[in-house]
């Protein structure tokens, strides 16, 4: 006997309407709904059915593979991000579709999909991969249609709140994109489009370069892996990883005294800011500003500033100058910046004692927080989605599968 049928299929919590309505059934997903595969779309024109991958949605084409509701999961490459489909759609040959459902909801079915781990139904040893017999054989607990309905609506609720709040982020980014091209020229450009009333009748801005309003560029080091007494210590150490345009306040590993002293990484104090001169993906360009005092990895170039230059005016400006940053790399096999191309970036800068760059910089700042309040939120509706699951289904055992 499993696990769930020794403690009753019952949640944790049920509305009102359904607490008489008995055990839910345990069942298997063969019996729920029938697995698709996905197919190969390259013969199809140009069209708006949409094509999703395990990756998600991937372009559009003119015939559909499916029209319904249905949940999908990866076969190969990301397994373990369910996507909810509904309407005419198209999906390639990593990812599963769901369709001819038997008394359950496609929506049920997907707030169940989310609450599985399916990294532990991997059966690859490389790229990971499900497959349809391993699926169909995964036992879940199911109510009555009725009570699957209010629960995915009130699943489904929070969810469209986390949309809701999530579009409320993309448009303040794309605000703030706007306001940040025009307070602050770009590429040829040596003044702003737009200034604040109080400095338009000031002196033009000053054209210069990094290499001129830092007093150093300097980069640091990873001390050898391979000798364990150099990690684990108490010493905050930073990759490119970590850089975002953002602020760091944490970091993922610490090396020691030791580790510090026997190579070259260097500690750099609270408010660097540091640029990745390489890395994977789109990473090169991208700026952050140390929060803490830190050592850095060797990728990392720290942007030493003068006295008298606004760290957040300056961070805020090669923040949006990220793509033209990205353009002036050392071409090659692998395109990467270094602290001479760094140095001569152009860089104008209004006079540093009329405070129009702590303007500038509380503006930006100012979006900035309201963005970061704006996640907390949603992070927020998240645990509380993720800890309302727990107690409205009944528990998953997956050892019986």
């Amino acid at each position: 006997m499993s696990k769930q049928e020794n403690k009753g299929l019952v949640p944790e919590r049920r509305f009102p309407k359904f607490r008489d309505d008995g055990e839910w059934e345990l069942k298997t997903f063969n019996e729920l709904f029938t697995i698709g595969n996905g197919r190969d779309y390259k013969h199809l024109a140009s069209g708006d059915v949409p094509v999703y991958g395990s990756g998600g949605y991937m372009l559009s084409v003119n015939d559909y593979l499916y029209d319904g509701e249905s949940v999908c999961i990866g076969r190969k490459g990301t397994i373990d991000n369910p996507i909810f489909l509904a309407g005419k759609f198209w999906t390639v040959d990593t990812l599963f579709y769901t369709h001819s459902f038997k008394e359950c909801l496609p929506k049920f079915i997907y707030a169940i999909f989310q609450q599985i781990n399916w990294v532990s139904h991997n059966e690859a040893g490389g790229v990971p991969s499900l497959s349809k017999s391993n699926i169909g054989k995964i036992k879940v607990a199911v109510p009555k249609p009725a009570e699957q309905q209010k629960i995915a609506d009130c699943i489904s609720s929070i969810d469209e709140l986390i949309i809701v709040q999530t579009q409320k982020i993309d448009s303040l980014k794309t605000y703030k994109k706007g306001l940040m091209q025009q307070l602050l020229p770009s590429g040829e450009e040596t003044a702003p489009k737009l200034r604040f009333p109080e400095f338009r009748n000031q002196r033009e801005w000053t054209t210069s370069t990094i290499g001129d309003i830092c007093r150093n560029i300097a980069s640091g080091g990873t001390p050898s892996r391979a000798i364990p007494e150099y990690w684990n210590g108490d010493i905050p150490w930073v990759s490119t990883t970590l850089i975002d345009f953002n602020t760091i306040q944490k970091v993922n590993e610490y090396i020691t005294k030791s580790g510090l002293s026997n190579s070259p990484a260097k500690i750099f104090p609270k408010n660097t800011i540091l640029m990745a001169m390489y890395g994977q993906g789109k990473t090169r360009g991208k700026v952050a500003v140390l929060g803490i005092n830190a050592a850095t990895n060797q990728a990392c170039a720290a942007l030493l500033l003068k006295k008298g230059m606004n760290t957040e005016f300056v961070f805020q400006n090669l923040a949006v100058r990220y793509d033209e940053i990205r353009r002036i790399s050392n071409p090659g096999g692998q395109e990467n910046l270094s602290a001479t191309l760094i140095k001569n970036i152009p860089f104008s800068y209004p006079d540093i004692e009329s405070g129009e760059q702590q303007k500038i910089a509380d503006c930006l700042t100012s979006i900035d927080q309201i963005i970061i309040e704006q996640a907390q939120k949603i992070e927020f509706l998240r645990t509380h989605k993720k800890g309302l699951m727990q107690q409205l289904f009944s528990a998953i055992d997956e050892a019986d599968t």
